[in-house]
């Protein structure tokens, strides 16, 4: 339970395709009950599978125009023809209670989420080599030639961003890239403005600001 006037922290993980964010993430959400994730809205049709709420806020994409102009996203692209946002409201909600939240959004995004928040803290995970991302691309068996060499092209633009990240992590090995990303998340918490809030009243007791009952 967060203690009063503590707040979350925002973390920006963003990889180019097949550095294995996805499981990270899950993972960290499996191992840290502290974390929540943003469910991005979205204007492309629901696959099979999906939920609404669950996956992504699937909305019309007048509906998502509006809420741009209304400024409700921290960020927000349009790829391929479908809209993809992140909401403003439910994010900054859930820091204000002293959650922690986890983004998950590319490179440019997180350019967004910088200048809306600046004490964000941003990750980037890299493959451990572009030998190894191919392998991971291709092993998947569910993209065309074609398109795990556009995707190798655009994994090479991504990491030409990496100097603008807070951390970067080399998903080698996946225990030990998850190791890492739970050791900056903890690092982040026992920060020194964070323990202040958090244990405000241990704190005075020690300076000796308390007054004891006579």
């Amino acid at each position: 339970m967060s203690q009063a006037g503590e707040t979350g922290t925002l973390f920006v993980i963003s990889a180019p395709s097949g550095a294995g964010k996805t499981s990270l993430v899950a993972e960290m959400l499996h191992a840290d009950q502290k974390l929540g994730v943003s469910v991005s809205h979205t204007t492309r049709p629901m696959r099979e599978g999906e939920k609404d709420g669950i996956n992504y806020h699937f909305v019309g994409r007048s509906e998502f125009e509006t809420m741009i102009g209304q400024g409700d996203f921290l960020e927000h692209a349009d790829v391929f023809g479908n809209y993809y946002g992140t909401s403003q409201v439910w994010v900054r909600e859930m820091l204000a209670i002293g959650r922690d939240v986890i983004l998950e959004i590319d490179w440019q995004g997180a350019s967004q989420v910088r200048r809306l928040i600046p004490e964000c803290v941003s990750i980037f995970i890299v493959p451990p080599s572009a030998e190894a991302l191919r392998d991971r691309l291709v092993g998947r068996g569910t993209d065309a030639p074609d398109v795990v060499a556009r995707r190798l092209t655009e994994a090479r633009e991504e990491c030409r961003h990496v100097g603008e990240f807070d951390y970067i992590v080399v998903n080698d090995e996946f225990k030990e890239a998850l190791a890492d990303l739970l050791a900056i998340v903890r690092s982040q918490r026992l920060q020194v403005g964070t323990q202040q809030s958090r244990h405000k009243q241990l704190l005075a007791e020690l300076c000796g600001e308390s007054s004891s009952p006579a």
